[in-house]
């Protein structure tokens, strides 16, 4: 069944089940943050006083993995970026807030298995994301002018992000989801109070609906039109970031 003539139906997404925020979740979304936040500060009442903000972008691209990729290829990515504000609590740890905004999409004739040669669907889904999530630095940052700082750092959270389909399905209306972000990453400061780095996180999601195919998409039970029903979707952010680093000034007594 060619790509450009698939004919989706209103039912498909009857089925779904992924985590859809109602006011509850949101409100519920607002709490985690706060206590990610707090946590962090209560935490560790001893360096509160080298506590530091700081403000970035970054550009990159987002890879899909699903029904339509069940594994990653270059092939698959594409342009993306972030904005982020960081919370540097102490110098192990960092409480982050992330909104990013890209694109994902697949196809299945970029895999050699005759079942999705057969198959031979493609998509494109926009998305739009919010993230709270806690950095942990593995080594130290000195406020000394002439040390070169860097440290490799992992990152966890919870995430809101919200996507649009295409092919669509009559009546479509955007989704909203939760996801859960994990990755690793690495920075530099390479020129006070600038910082350069390279990061790498995959959102993880109850939804298999990213590409707009899952197990209900058509009904029946052709394997040629349902999704696999044990395989959600991912997405994962590669890219590059650059941030500026609030250094307080100690006065000497």
């Amino acid at each position: 069944m060619p790509a450009d003539q698939i004919n989706y139906q209103l039912s498909a997404c009857s089925g779904q089940r992924f985590f859809q925020p109602n006011r509850q979740s949101l409100i519920r979304f607002s709490a985690v943050l706060g206590l990610i936040a707090g946590l962090s500060i209560l935490g560790c009442p001893a360096v509160q006083a080298q506590s530091t903000w700081e403000v970035g972008g970054g550009l990159g691209g987002m890879v899909y993995k699903g029904d339509l990729a069940p594994s990653i290829v270059p092939g698959n990515l594409r342009p993306a970026g972030n904005l982020l504000v960081r919370y540097n609590v102490s110098q192990p740890f960092t409480v982050r807030i992330n909104a990013g905004l890209g694109q994902i999409a697949g196809r299945d004739t970029r895999f050699n298995d005759p079942f999705q040669q057969a198959r031979n669907l493609a998509f494109k889904t926009s998305i739009r994301e919010v993230n709270a999530l806690l950095e942990y630095n593995f080594l130290n940052y000195s406020s000394l002018r002439r040390v070169k700082n860097w440290t490799p750092y992992v990152f966890g959270g919870l995430g809101l992000f919200t996507f649009k389909t295409n092919p669509q399905n009559p009546g479509y209306q955007r989704k909203s989801v939760f996801h859960f972000p994990l990755g690793v990453g690495i920075k530099y400061e390479f020129k006070r109070p600038w910082s350069l780095g390279l990061e790498y996180g995959t959102r993880f999601s109850g939804s298999d609906y990213l590409d707009n195919f899952g197990p209900n998409t058509f009904g029946g039970t052709n394997k040629l039109q349902n999704g696999n029903p044990d395989s959600k979707d991912t997405y994962t952010y590669i890219g590059v970031l650059l941030t500026y680093r609030f250094y307080r000034i100690v006065c000497p007594e």
